[in-house]
C-alpha cells in the first residue's frame, strides 16, 4: 500500500529550508509548529519510536498499550495527535487500528533541523546525554 499523503504540518516542514540556512517566515513557523508539538511530548515520542521499531514497521494499538502505564483512551489520543500531524499513518483492520511512521514527516523534521554545511555531525551535541 502506498504511503498516505503527509499532513499539512509535515508538508510545511518539507518545504522549509533548514533553520540554519535562513530564518523561517512567520507563516512557515506557524505551519511547522503542529508537527514539532506532536513530537515534543515524551509519550508521543516513545510511541513513534515503538511503532518504527516494531516488527514490520507497524504496530497495533493493542501492542503499544503495554509499554505505558496509561489507559487505552489516552494512548489512542496520543496516536490521533501523531496521525493528525502527519507523523503516523493509520489503517483500520476490524476493531483495531494499525500505525506506521510516515517517513516523509520524519525526513522533513530532519531536514528542517539539519546542521549547516561544513559542520561536523557530532559537534552539535545536546547539553546532557540521552537519558541523563
Amino acid at each position: 500500500m502506498p504511503p498516505a499523503p503527509a499532513a499539512p504540518a509535515a508538508r510545511a516542514a518539507a518545504c522549509c529550508a533548514p533553520l540554519t540556512a535562513e530564518p523561517l517566515s512567520p507563516e512557515s513557523a506557524e505551519a511547522v509548529v503542529p508537527l514539532l508539538k506532536a513530537l515534543a511530548d515524551p509519550v508521543r515520542l516513545r510511541l513513534v519510536s515503538l511503532v518504527a521499531a516494531h516488527e514490520g514497521g507497524e504496530a497495533c494499538v493493542c501492542d503499544l498499550q503495554e509499554a505505558f502505564d496509561l489507559a487505552q483512551p489516552t494512548i489512542s489520543h496520543h496516536l490521533k495527535v501523531l496521525h493528525t500531524a502527519g507523523v503516523l499513518t493509520r489503517e483500520k483492520r476490524g476493531t483495531w487500528a494499525y500505525y506506521r511512521v510516515q517517513p516523509d514527516a520524519l525526513g522533513a523534521v530532519a531536514g528542517l533541523l539539519s546542521a549547516p554545511a561544513g559542520t561536523a555531525a557530532g559537534t552539535l551535541a545536546p547539553a546532557t546525554g540521552c537519558g541523563a
